[in-house]
Parts: structure tokens; C-alpha cells; sequence
């Protein structure tokens, strides 16, 4: 497990990283931009994390392409990705679909959105997603599954990759309101961040459902090699996450309401990693799996 090692302390360095600098980066960019605190602790940390990794790349044999999880070439990469996309969009959409049958979602908001807000909010959220995909598919069912797999095993590889993914959604969002920020704030949004984790019961539900997610993504990279269905499945996702998130608000005080999580994570919005999400993801798992993985879409790697 010495690969593993390696990234946990990466992890424990971004973590550092996010108490230390986040004070100093928020008093430069606040005065011009009105980032929330979190969101600059996140971004420090995963510069970091990058940062961290292409000086040890070396050292984990990551000096390729394919241990990137980008070996595919270019055409059947941009392919496979394109069909992620759309199963992702697919199998998202019904779940929202679900939330709403059950009424589980208010859909208030969005009946006062004009169509041009509508067509803004959606292409932002595709980069959103786009975004969020290209760095956490990078980094997890990229490099850290390529430098596990190689010393561990796929099933290894798997089972790390996924519940460093799943914990990872619970770091850095502890809210703290420009008004109340101080030189100590990134020990307290860590130490905030942290406080979810000491009560593993009120957040099983967002913990199981990420940690699905993150195995029938593994999945789809140990079949294929490359992270592009990855990519395109994540970001399809993320995609319908965040609009929906946008237009609508969770139901409260119905009785299915348990199937939402409270827990806010890396979406913005509480309601949607829930025992729902879960049981879909369960479910439909393994038909993701082979239609993102199918050999018609894996297309030939590249030579390393």
C-alpha cells in the first residue's frame, strides 16, 4: 500500500494547506471577488493536491498519458466520453424525475425563471459539471487508481479510490459567513468540515450513496483503461444535479422526506445523495457499467 500512502499524504497536505492559506487567499480576493470562504479553502487544497502530485509523479511511475487515465486516443476518447454524458444525463433525469412523482422536490423556483435565464443557468451548469469531472476523474480514477492498481489490484484500486472519493464530498463546504471570518476560520472550517465525519449515522446515507457512485465509476475505468465514459458520466450527473438544485428545493415535512439528505456536500444544496440516490445507483450500476464500458465505445489506447 505504499501508492496509497503516497496520496494520503497529499491529502493530509491539501488539508494543511486549506487551514493555513485560506485566511491570507480570502483577505486578497475578497475585496474584489465575492468568493465564499469554503470555496477558496477548496480550491486551495486542490492545487495542492495537484501540485503534490506532479512532483512525486515521478516516484509512482505516472509519466504518461494512459496512467492519467487519458491513453485513449483522441476521437474514441471524445466518443466514449460523449455516450457517458448522455447515459449520465439519462439516469439522473430519472432520478429527478422519481423525486418529483414521490413530491419530493418544490419546483417553485423554476416556474419564475424566463426562458434566456433557463438557457444561461444550464450551459453554466454544464461547465460546472465539466469542471467538477476533469478534476476529480483526474485525480482519482486517473492517477490514484493507475498507482494502486499497479501495486495492489484492480479490486484494491476499486475499494481505495472509491471511499477517498466519497469522503472527499465531506471536506471543505463548512460554511463560514464573510462577517464572521477571522485568521482562525481555516482551522474552523476544517474542524467544521470534520464534525459531519464524528457522526458517521447523519451521514450514512450521503456516504453510501457517494461511495456507489464512486465504485460503478472505478468499475467503468478498471474495464476500460481510461477515465472517458468516467468523465462523461460524472459530469451528466453533475450536470442535472446542479440545475436541479438551481430551480427546485427539497419537500419538507412529507413523509418520504428520509430519502433526501440533509447533508449538503460538494452540490450546493441539500436533497440529493440520499437512500434514493443510493438505491438507484445500486441498481442501475452495473447497466452503466456496461454500457460505458462496452467494447464498441472503448476504442484502441494509446502506446505509452
Amino acid at each position: 500500500m505504499r501508492a496509497f500512502s503516497w496520496f494520503l499524504a497529499l491529502i493530509v497536505a491539501a488539508l494543511a494547506s486549506m487551514a493555513l492559506f485560506t485566511y491570507p487567499a480570502w483577505l486578497l480576493l475578497h475585496p474584489y471577488f465575492d468568493f465564499p470562504f469554503q470555496r477558496i479553502g477548496d480550491r486551495i487544497a486542490m492545487l495542492t493536491l495537484l501540485g503534490g502530485l506532479i512532483l512525486i509523479a515521478r516516484r509512482l511511475q505516472l509519466t504518461d498519458r494512459a496512467s492519467w487515465g487519458y491513453g485513449l486516443a483522441g476521437r474514441p476518447f471524445l466518443r466514449a466520453m460523449g455516450v457517458g454524458l448522455a447515459l449520465g444525463v439519462a439516469s439522473m433525469a430519472a432520478v429527478v424525475g422519481i423525486m418529483s412523482w414521490l413530491g419530493l422536490l418544490d419546483w417553485t423556483r423554476a416556474a419564475a425563471l424566463p426562458p434566456a435565464a433557463w438557457a444561461a443557468l444550464v450551459g453554466e451548469r454544464l461547465l460546472n459539471g465539466l469542471a467538477v469531472a476533469l478534476i476529480e476523474e483526474t485525480f482519482a480514477r486517473g492517477a490514484m487508481f493507475t498507482a494502486i492498481e499497479r501495486e495492489s489490484g484492480i479490486w484494491p484500486a476499486i475499494a481505495l479510490t472509491s471511499v477517498i472519493f466519497s469522503l472527499s464530498h465531506f471536506v471543505s463546504k463548512y460554511p463560514i459567513p464573510a462577517e464572521a471570518v477571522s485568521p482562525w476560520s481555516g482551522l474552523q472550517q476544517l474542524e467544521g468540515s470534520f464534525r459531519a465525519l464524528a457522526q458517521p449515522l447523519g451521514i450514512a446515507d450521503a456516504f453510501l450513496a457517494l461511495l456507489a457512485v464512486g465504485v460503478v465509476l472505478a468499475a467503468i475505468r478498471g474495464r476500460t483503461g481510461n477515465i472517458a465514459a468516467c468523465l462523461g458520466l460524472h459530469a451528466g450527473w453533475v450536470w442535472v444535479m446542479l440545475v436541479t438544485q438551481a430551480t427546485s428545493s427539497p419537500a419538507t415535512g412529507t413523509p418520504l422526506a428520509f430519502l433526501l439528505s440533509r447533508h449538503d456536500g460538494n452540490f450546493a444544496g441539500a436533497g440529493f445523495v440520499g437512500w434514493l440516490v443510493f438505491g438507484w445507483t445500486v441498481a442501475l450500476g452495473p447497466v452503466l457499467v456496461r454500457l460505458a464500458a462496452g467494447r464498441r465505445i472503448a476504442g484502441p489506447a494509446l502506446a505509452a
